[in-house]
């Protein structure tokens, strides 16, 4: 494809140029909010076309390594003064160890130099040497480069905040030569031979510093099959590690394989995290290899992890310091279900959940196109997917596990419950408060006015689902508009609007983020359908919103574990825990449910 590369140049050819052989990997993160941020749900394919709103290429590709050096100059933080005169030092020092680069000025004075290399650099090693620079350097930014995941930068051409683009300081043509005749190795050893002081001494900083990641813990203990520790899995996605704990990548990696392979996983499961990006900071471990020995180098790790952990099996499985495999199905029922809950007819209670869905979707037309709106529609789905999981329209889960099931905080939670009960012909009754370490007894109810309606109404088919894992990242407009697809497929925007009941703008960003992520895709005749090969869960857990789900719960756990401790001791006999007149903490701690069923909602969905 020919090019123009005039001295001067227009913005969409900088960017068309020049993003593409940049960027770590052909991804590009758009901001919605006029520059403010640039968030992973909004990330897109990398193409030449130059986008309208302010974008951000990723710095680091799936393997961990990037394909050039992004160093951006900050006038926030000392006048554009001292940044003009700092990237003339770092030009200076470029050119004496033979470098050449890429330099664009922002609109507000920020700068930006580029330093493309023909060798990629791994994670660790990028960051080391930008750290370096940084003592250097006070205006230069080192986050770009100190976060693999969303390490992210505006490259030339990208509209910037306060209008106007990223300019080039010098012809497109040079630049575009310099892109395409990147630095050798040599000069990448040259740079860090160079800086080979202030690298350890950003080292030294490094294992001084308390590393947050690495306080939990790490063990592999009672993992079900398939879980690995959090601790492990954040390593593996990011990369970052205790120096204290690991010597070097080799270790860590290491550590990783064990905990994998002692969670249950295969060596496939494994590769496939590394290939597909999930796993980045792994795969940046073994960047050091050419690419045609990293998986069969990961093999003989496996291996060793295997034999590691077959040597120490006996000791271990007495000690409990491996896993613990489940030998029995978890129990599906609430605990502590009362009175009207016990159901003798699950099938007669699966068609009464079944026609309470009808009822749902006839009412949701009424709830407001607001946040709010959707939250509360969100609960009520919450609460049908309970039903269905403990066949039973009286659910008594709790607001900390409808807080799992939909994403919110569990007072939002208690909050929109009341609404809900309160309205006029409710979807949903209280029918005993909460007492002790029982939460909230809700039944499914479907109003006078709608059972006609609803009876008539044929099934949905497929499962009702809250707000599954990974709409947690792409945001509740998505989780409605895929819902709609999966149901009914081939739907125009205009029958998604009228499906969902979302506005027109909530319906085309959402199409935009889920086909961002090969979720959703458009035919010829512009009809929507979900794409069948994209996984719900593997993406959440290349969001990292697994972690964030597992957090929520062990949060809950804990409060569980306060709120019995003080029951123990205030609470003495059954009247003094039925009066509502006590003075404890009822809205603090309103009892959670038993562990399985906060596991169960957030784990079991895909």
């Amino acid at each position: 494809m020919s090019r123009n590369l005039s001295t001067s140049c227009s913005p969409a050819e900088a960017w068309a140029a020049l993003a593409p052989v940049l960027a770590g990997q052909p991804r590009v993160r758009l901001s919605k909010d006029a520059g403010k941020s640039y968030p992973q749900k909004h990330e897109r394919n990398l193409t030449e076309a130059l986008p309208s709103v302010p974008a951000a290429v990723r710095i680091f590709g799936k393997d961990g390594t990037c394909a050039a050096i992004f160093l951006d100059f900050d006038s926030s933080v000392a006048g554009q003064d001292w940044v003009q005169a700092e990237v003339r030092a770092v030009q200076t020092w470029l050119h004496s160890v033979g470098a050449r680069w890429i330099e664009d000025y922002s609109p507000n004075g920020g700068r930006h130099v580029y330093v493309p290399l023909a060798q990629r650099v791994t994670f660790s090693e990028a960051r080391d040497l930008v750290e370096a620079l940084g003592t250097r350097y006070r205006t230069l930014d080192k986050t770009p480069h100190q976060n693999l995941l969303h390490g992210c930068m505006r490259t030339p051409g990208s509209p910037h905040k306060r209008g106007g683009h990223q300019q080039l300081a010098m012809s497109l043509s040079m630049a575009y030569d310099i892109a395409r005749r990147p630095n050798s190795p040599a000069v990448w050893a040259a740079m860090i031979e160079d800086l080979a002081a202030e690298i350890k001494a950003v080292r030294a900083l490094r294992q001084e510093e308390t590393f947050t990641t690495a306080n939990i813990d790490a063990s592999v203990v009672d993992r079900p099959v398939g879980r690995m520790s959090r601790a492990m899995q954040v390593l593996a996605q990011t990369g970052l590690y205790d120096t204290n704990r690991y010597a070097s990548d080799s270790d860590a990696r290491q550590a990783v394989i064990v905990a994998a392979a002692a969670a249950g996983l295969e060596l496939v499961d494994v590769e496939r995290r590394m290939l597909q990006g999930t796993w980045p900071g792994l795969a940046s471990f073994y960047a050091r290899y050419a690419a045609r020995h990293r998986l069969p180098s990961l093999r003989r790790d496996w291996m060793s992890a295997v034999n590691y952990l077959s040597k120490n099996k006996a000791n271990e499985d007495g000690k409990n310091n491996v896993r613990r495999s489940p030998t029995s199905q978890p129990n599906t029922q609430a605990a502590g279900i009362k009175g009207p809950a016990q159901i003798s007819n699950p099938d007669a209670e699966h068609r009464f959940i079944r026609t309470w869905r009808n009822a749902l979707r006839i009412r949701e037309v009424s709830y407001q196109q607001s946040r709010t709106g959707m939250a509360r529609r969100m609960v009520l789905r919450a609460l049908g997917e309970a039903a269905h999981m403990t066949a039973s329209r009286f659910i008594e889960f709790g607001v900390r596990s409808i807080a799992v099931a939909t994403g919110l905080d569990h007072t939002t939670v208690g909050l929109h419950l009341r609404e809900l009960r309160g309205e006029k012909d409710p979807l949903v009754t209280l029918v005993e408060e909460a007492r002790g370490t029982k939460g909230d007894l809700y039944m499914l109810t479907v109003p006078e006015q709608l059972k006609n309606a609803a009876e008539d109404a044929t099934w949905q088919k497929g499962k009702i689902h809250a707000l599954r894992p990974v709409f947690r990242e792409l945001g509740m407009p998505a989780a409605f508009v895929y819902e709609a697809l999966e149901h009914s497929p081939g739907l125009s925007s205009t029958d998604i609007v009228a499906a969902t009941r979302l506005s027109r703008s909530a319906v085309h960003e959402a199409l935009e983020v889920l086909a961002g992520w090969n979720l959703v895709a458009r035919d010829a005749g512009r009809a929507w359908s979900v794409v069948p090969g994209t996984s719900l869960k593997q993406l959440a857990e290349h969001f990292g919103v697994l972690e964030a789900v597992a957090n929520q719960i062990q949060r809950y756990r804990n409060e569980r574990i306060i709120w019995r401790e003080w029951l123990a001791k205030n609470v003495n006999t059954v009247a003094e825990l039925l009066s509502p007149d006590d003075d404890y903490p009822w809205e603090m701690f309103e009892g959670p449910p038993e562990a399985w069923s906060l596991s169960d909602i957030a784990f079991r969905r895909a």
